[in-house]
């Protein structure tokens, strides 16, 4: 079995864009760990849902793909992901 793991992200107003980008950047580099299956992990954003309102204040998402729950447990525990 295949496990999606969705995550959404907003940021606070006074968050600055290049504060926003090296988080970007540095969450894209989780593609990398063994626990993600064939490196699926995409990060996707910003919002362009119309009207903005529907998208609850969400601006960005990661969508990753493990090979199983024990795969998800591994990526969630890994020092790269708590950074």
């Amino acid at each position: 079995m295949v496990l999606v793991h969705i995550v959404l992200f907003k940021f606070r107003a006074d968050v600055g864009e290049e504060v926003k980008q090296e988080f970007l950047s540095q969450i894209k580099t989780l593609k990398s760990l063994p626990c993600v299956k064939s490196q699926r992990l995409v990060v996707g954003g910003p919002s362009v849902t119309t009207p903005i309102e529907k998208s609850k204040g969400f601006q960005y998402a990661l969508v990753s793909y493990h090979n199983d729950r024990a795969a998800l447990a591994e990526y969630q525990a890994s020092s790269e992901h708590e950074r």
